[in-house]
């Protein structure tokens, strides 16, 4: 019948390739509220499953966690629902000046916060008309948000995080471990052919490197549904 390929065995979902949940301590989300709220910072929890620190904040509907933002502190007091403009505060994006960093946006009203997660991560509120709010993303993008989807002021701490040297093959290890992934992770080319279906003697993949994106999990491996490959073509003839 033959072996498994190796993304197979992954795409099956066995306990050695998915993140458990106990991981992550925390879960990181905006109040599902619309009531104008005023809380305190009152913990700087480092959890596990993410790269930023997250602030523990109490309120009187209950405890909420949020991404750190650069310049927050435990005793801080944070508003939430509120239009005044304050580093940490949560606003809706019709009351966010344009020109500010804003993080952790939400694409719709109250879902509590799907974008701009990473350490560092911001974006900046270009302008509004009377339906959306236009945000310059960290793709460069300029993408429109109903003006009442929320965000919080400020950019979020640890950006630098990726300058710091591992120094050595043993923390990568230890720092995948944390997270649960497979590491090392040998290349396709350098496998066998019943392994990776880039794999052979030759050292190199022998055949296009895009698939489609309906392609069963056998072959999808390499760019998949690409647009484009190689360098892109100078703009000037």
């Amino acid at each position: 019948m033959g072996k498994r390929l190796k993304q197979q065995v992954r795409g099956r979902a066995t306990p050695r390739y998915v993140v458990p949940d106990h991981i992550a301590k925390v879960d990181v989300q905006l109040p599902p509220t619309t009531e104008e709220l005023v809380g305190e910072v009152i913990d700087i929890v480092d959890d596990p499953a993410r790269r930023g620190i997250v602030v523990k904040v109490r309120t009187p509907v209950g405890i909420f966690y949020f991404p750190a933002v650069e310049g927050i502190s435990i005793g801080r007091e944070i508003k939430i629902n509120t239009k005044e403009a304050k580093l940490g505060n949560v606003l809706a994006l019709r009351d966010i000046p344009d020109g500010s960093y804003i993080t952790f946006l939400e694409k719709t009203k109250l879902d509590g916060g799907k974008f701009l997660r990473a350490p560092g991560a911001y974006a900046i509120v270009l302008s509004k008309d009377d339906k959306n709010a236009y945000v310059k993303m960290p793709s460069r993008k300029i993408v429109p948000f109903p003006l009442d989807a929320r965000a919080i002021l400020g950019v979020i701490a640890g950006g630098g995080f990726k300058d710091k040297p591992l120094l050595k093959a043993g923390f990568a290890y230890y720092k995948m471990r944390r997270l649960h992934r497979i590491w090392p992770r040998n290349r396709g080319v350098k496998m066998s052919p019943y392994d990776h279906p880039h794999g052979g003697k030759q050292h190199h993949v022998g055949k296009p490197t895009t698939v489609s994106r309906n392609a069963p999990p056998g072959q999808k491996v390499g760019h998949i549904a690409a647009r484009q490959t190689g360098r892109k073509k100078s703009g000037g003839k």
